[in-house]
């Protein structure tokens, strides 16, 4: 690779990210998942728009590998971006980087929708990064564990120094925002609270249900709210707003055999103090939590609450839970404030003449995560 650095190499650490921002030429960015993709310019806020990933392409479990050339080419018209005048950020799922069958086969996607983009739509450069090494970019962290809660899965993932820490174990739960939605669909239904469709669900778990830091303590309170959605009328919910959300934390009362997720995270931490230095020690102590359910009140306090009764309190007491404002866009965030170092396009992006000499080697050299 000549003289191209690499995030390992440590001598572009994340603290380029918060320190070398200046005006680039913008980037498009690409953050895909199995629930939705959102696009946009780095030089704007947020996302300019977004669409239903599982709907317009079925796949839950990969959606973003056999139709991406679909979505490159979609969004770039909605966008009227030329693709040969800026570079394009996309974000991977923690999957990429085992050894399974369905991580290798999403390797070899991504190193032919390299090719496609670089090659047939001209596109100038393109970075794939992992999700959960953005939210820790968004949330201006360079170390810290990232509880990034998907669409139909969550994942806990050890990041030091920028880099994931496969040797300590990256934790996967079989649940995710689409259970929590399923979940409160159950409960409204029992309780005879009528509903069109399952949008309607998912529009008052985002507007009224929370984690309640006492499940049982909760059970004997009134917590009846109301919420008016357009052209649906008033619904109203009591015990199901705190009831559809404890399933992360007593999956067993939505009939799920998973991990909870402070076990996860529990396990995760475990981990890491086994493989962490004495100078390095407070590297995991910060969580970050990512995806559009962490965004849930409560969420934040009732994780650091669980993790305080299973770990030993020379750990716990440390602890710093980090809850997004928008969990949703906060990879996207995290692909912003990436694309605008300066060292961008050198460090890591892939272009053309790169690809041809060193395919799926670049890839992996290039790749925060």
């Amino acid at each position: 690779m000549g003289g191209s650095r690499t995030c390992e190499d440590g001598l572009h650490s994340f603290q380029h990210i918060y320190g070398a921002r200046q005006q680039l030429p913008c980037s498009v960015i690409i953050d895909g998942g199995s629930g939705y993709c959102k696009y946009g310019w780095s030089n704007f806020d947020r996302p300019s728009g977004r669409f239903p990933t599982f709907l317009a392409y079925g796949n839950i479990e990969n959606p973003m590998y056999n139709s991406l050339m679909d979505f490159f080419t979609t969004i770039y018209e909605r966008l009227a971006a030329k693709p040969s005048l800026q570079p394009v950020v996309i974000s991977t799922p923690i999957c990429h980087y085992d050894e399974t069958e369905v991580a290798t086969a999403a390797r070899r996607n991504l190193r032919h929708v390299t090719h496609k983009v670089l090659f047939s739509m001209g596109v100038k450069a393109i970075c794939a990064v992992d999700q959960a090494v953005l939210a820790l970019i968004a949330a201006k962290q360079t170390s810290g564990i990232v509880v990034n809660i998907g669409f139909q899965l969550t994942s806990v993932v050890p990041i030091r120094h920028g880099k994931i820490m496969r040797n300590a174990g990256v934790e996967v739960i079989g649940q995710g925002a689409l259970q929590l939605t399923a979940h409160l669909c159950e409960l409204m239904q029992q309780n005879g609270i009528s509903f069109d469709n399952i949008t309607i669900v998912k529009a008052l778990k985002e507007r009224l249900c929370y984690v309640a830091q006492d499940y049982d303590a909760e059970l004997s309170r009134n917590t009846e709210a109301t919420c008016i959605l357009n052209n649906q009328g008033e619904f109203k919910l009591s015990h199901e707003r705190f009831m559809a959300c404890e399933i992360m934390f007593q999956p067993y009362l939505g009939g799920l055999r998973t991990m909870s997720l402070q076990q996860a995270v529990a396990l995760c931490i475990e981990h890491c103090v086994q493989i962490t230095d004495d100078v390095d020690i407070p590297w995991f102590n910060t969580i970050v939590l990512a995806g559009g359910s962490s965004s849930l009140p409560g969420l934040g306090e009732r994780l650091k609450k669980e993790l305080r009764k299973m770990l030993p309190h020379q750990i716990s007491q440390n602890l710093t839970v980090i809850s997004p404002t928008n969990g949703a866009e906060l990879a996207w965030s995290g692909a912003k404030l990436l694309s605008n170092v300066s060292c961008f396009e050198e460090t890591w992006c892939i272009k053309k003449k790169e690809f041809i000499k060193h395919g799926q080697k670049i890839l992996d050299a290039k790749a925060c995560s």
